[in-house]
């Protein structure tokens, strides 16, 4: 649409665009429905709350991207997306919470009328966001084979433009002050509501840098803050309760601007440590060092998991599961970019210009710390932390 204001130029979704039809041709998948709103977003430019209800954007074999929702979200599309209103379709309002019918009826018949009924549709089935019933529905609407096509469009958005990096340094610098923030509450008595109120109020207050001012954006992710024992599981939310002297409470929140994330976690204590969380501490941070250290192109994801697991072996500490994820451009409930893992079987090959989430953790029987850090892949040498938070357990006596 003309008078839209997108987030990127022109340019760039062509780009996005023909990254995706050289995967589908590679996947051998004529039509492809990406119903995950961060690949919407991506390939579009489509922004709305709206991913409740079935939609999803549609990529030919040629031609722009459609835009197919709710006929109350085509509007949000027309000013949101590149395309042209012939490429953006509603369906009606009775589709939707309907027992009787389904709106992927719909979606078979607006890929009919573009001659594409008989093609090979590829669709995301490992998604939050199509249903085993939205499957079953189009299966019997599209003529043509239907066959998995997760991940497709995810793969493509690992290594990050110019403009995706600005807005993520600008996550980064958002993150910092939400950290500092936290710090100067934090106190005993201090109830835990009242300090996510404030987490996020810093949050979408944003910052500025050169270019001048931004805004905040919401997380894809709700702060995740558990307390002494609770902090013990590692996805745990926030309540009413005062904060307590004597015990340590973990952090995982995020920067965001335009949707891009820089996740970071910090750990408080408030009075001193127990000697065994100290000991915890020394572990983590070297192995983190370590992890950087192999975070360079030319590595593996499974390098850095290594590196890491490496040092927790050498001081006897054990801990099992992946250490971090790509991240990016996301909507909830994750901010993960679900394609790689920073695990030791993950062979991924590193590239400038990919970001993680670096999530060494330690969860153990009666406390939780988390210390991490978004990195960039850099063209020469370890990778670059986005944030600029100093890494360590914080002690507030």
């Amino acid at each position: 649409m003309p008078d839209v204001k997108l987030p990127f130029s022109r340019e760039e979704y062509t780009e996005r665009l023909v990254k995706v039809r050289t995967a589908m041709v590679k996947a051998e998948v004529e039509v492809l429905f990406i119903s995950d709103p961060s690949n919407m977003a991506w390939l579009t430019g489509y922004d709305g709350w709206s991913f409740y209800v079935h939609q999803g954007v549609i990529v030919g074999p040629e031609g722009e991207p459609i835009f197919w929702g709710r006929g109350m979200d085509a509007k949000g599309a027309m000013r949101t997306c590149y395309m042209t209103v012939d490429n953006i379709r509603g369906y009606s309002d009775d589709y939707v919470m309907a027992a009787d019918s389904h709106a992927m009826e719909d979606l078979a018949t607006v890929i009919a009328e573009r001659g594409w009924g008989n093609h090979t549709l590829g669709v995301e089935m490992e998604n939050y966001y199509y249903s085993a019933r939205a499957h079953s529905v189009l299966s019997k609407n599209h003529e043509g084979p239907i066959e998995d096509a997760t991940g497709l469009v995810n793969w493509q958005r690992g290594v990050k433009s110019a403009t995706e990096l600005k807005y993520m340094r600008r996550a980064a610098h958002i993150v910092e002050k939400m950290h500092a923030a936290i710090y100067e509450l934090m106190r005993p008595g201090l109830r835990k509501n009242e300090l996510v109120a404030e987490i996020y109020r810093t949050g979408l207050m944003g910052g500025e840098d050169a270019d001048g001012f931004f805004g905040g954006d919401y997380p894809a992710i709700v702060p995740l803050l558990p307390t002494g024992k609770d902090a013990s599981a590692a996805h745990l939310t926030w309540d009413d309760t005062e904060l307590e002297p004597d015990q340590a409470t973990f952090f995982e929140i995020a920067g965001c601007y335009r949707h891009y994330h820089a996740p970071l976690c910090r750990t408080i204590h408030l009075g001193t440590p127990p000697i065994d969380m100290l000991r915890a501490e020394e572990v983590v941070l070297e192995g983190i060092t370590d992890g950087i250290e192999a975070a360079r192109a030319g590595n593996t994801a499974g390098d850095i998991a290594r590196a890491f697991y490496a040092v927790l072996e050498k001081h006897g500490v054990k801990r099992e599961g992946r250490c971090g994820y790509p991240i990016g451009l996301s909507y909830p409930p994750d901010w993960g970019e679900r394609t790689m893992s920073i695990r030791p079987s993950d062979n991924t090959v590193l590239q400038p210009n990919m970001t993680f989430h670096f999530m060494p953790a330690l969860w153990m029987d009666d406390w939780g710390l988390e210390i991490t850090e978004t990195l960039r892949i850099t063209e020469d040498g370890p990778a670059e932390c986005l944030a600029n938070v100093e890494r360590k357990l914080f002690v507030k006596e």
